[in-house]
């Protein structure tokens, strides 16, 4: 099974199958929130709260993104499927793909990571701030070789509104600090902002 990773802190086998217990409860609790039972052998959970306008709103668009992914697990659609089977709106919130290169124009493998190492700390978390574009958010849940949904780190676990403009999300995550990328951009992608992470 993959996305072994919520046990790599606990015993092997009792952890593995925990995980396992966490990624097959992902689409119910998705669908219809935690059950009693799920807090039996309670995962490392974290919190991401948000404003919004219409909280409930922010969540349910949310839950109907990750849901759409999360069905599709089993059989993972070719890339150029995607925008057909996701919300249109999240697509369209999405920032454009980059261009292929012109043929014949040699790939710079290393240009990213150059570019990267060469930001101030500024312009990396500003670099992080803007829109996903709709391929790199998918790569964080692709199951395939291609992918790294192997190496997810965080799953849906419950949604809520506490008052009047304000709503929370929370995961199962392999612990603190985790991958937050692509759940920060899910959120702010259905127009919740100030977002703060805590348990």
């Amino acid at each position: 099974m993959k996305g072994a990773r919520p046990g790599a802190r606990g015993e092997a086998g009792g952890a593995h199958f925990f995980a396992v217990e966490i990624m097959d409860g992902e689409l119910r609790r998705l669908r219809s929130g935690p059950r009693a039972k799920d807090g039996g052998r309670q995962p490392f959970l974290v919190r991401v709260r948000f404003t919004a306008e219409d909280p409930g709103q922010v969540i349910a668009d949310a839950r109907a993104v990750l849901t759409c992914v999360v069905e599709r697990m089993g059989d993972w659609p070719a890339c150029e499927r995607w925008p057909q089977l996701l919300p249109a709106w999240f697509v369209q919130r999405c920032a454009p793909e980059p261009e292929d290169p012109e043929p014949g124009e040699p790939f710079d493998a290393e240009a990213w990571p150059r570019q990267w190492r060469a930001m101030t700390p500024e312009q990396r978390a500003a670099a992080g701030q803007g829109p996903w574009t709709l391929s790199d958010w998918l790569h964080c849940f692709d199951p395939t070789e291609e992918g790294a949904g192997d190496d997810r780190s965080w799953w849906w676990w419950h949604a809520g509104t506490d008052e009047p403009g304000s709503g929370w999300i929370q995961v199962a995550t392999t612990g603190w600090p985790f991958g937050r990328g692509s759940l920060s951009w899910l959120i702010k992608a259905g127009g919740g902002t100030d977002l703060a992470y805590g348990p």
